[in-house]
């Protein structure tokens, strides 16, 4: 008997969603349990879009959308690595296989920066995770962004931030159709527009 996607995904749902509810550090304004919560709505935009309808391919992705910043609960930077080791802890108990935990390491690896997809599903989490550089409500969450690296110690100041949003602008790419289509002619201005305020650069001495 195959495996019933439809009552394991929103027990890990409610389980991850409580984990980063109450254990994430208040400190994460852009790595909030909001933006998992975007990051899941969008992969299911996207497959929808890329055409992704198998049902097994749309559960991996939900559940990387689910883990992907799961490792924040414990570190920031190499967050990814230890997301996929608490997903290979805790999904087993949910009764999934050990290639579809892979899967999922897999997509969770691959949104570290530089993004590095390497399948179709990879690809579609990697634009979801990045899908707001493209959207109207950039501003603000942009704006959590900096606030966010200021604290941790990132960024010295607004002027270095703004340098910083002109380079991963310029080094970022959308790897799926519907993401180029629908979301990089809005980052591409939104980058001419960065360009024009003629920053100065950073002292990092």
């Amino acid at each position: 008997m195959g495996q019933q996607f439809s009552v394991i995904y929103p027990r890990i749902y409610d389980h991850v969603t409580g984990k980063l509810l109450k254990d994430l550090s208040p400190r994460l304004i852009y790595h909030s349990i909001h933006h998992t919560l975007d990051v899941l709505e969008q992969v299911q935009r996207i497959a929808e879009r890329e055409k992704i309808t198998h049902e097994e391919n749309l559960f991996l992705l939900k559940v990387a959308a689910l883990y992907h910043d799961s490792g924040f609960l414990f570190i920031y930077s190499g967050h990814e690595a230890k997301g996929c080791e608490i997903a290979k802890e805790e999904l087993p108990l949910f009764g999934l296989k050990t290639l579809q935990i892979e899967k999922i390491c897999g997509m969770i690896m691959a949104t570290k920066i530089p993004q590095t997809p390497g399948n179709k599903l990879e690809e579609i989490i990697c634009d979801a995770d990045l899908d707001y550089l493209g959207r109207n409500d950039f501003e603000m969450i942009s704006n959590n962004l900096f606030k966010e690296f200021l604290d941790f110690g990132f960024v010295k100041d607004y002027s270095h931030w703004m340098n910083l949003q002109v380079k991963f602008f310029e080094s970022h790419h959308y790897f799926t159709n519907s993401s180029k289509q629908l979301r990089n002619p809005v980052k591409m201005a939104r980058l001419e527009k960065l360009k024009s305020l003629d920053l100065p650069e950073p002292n990092d001495k």
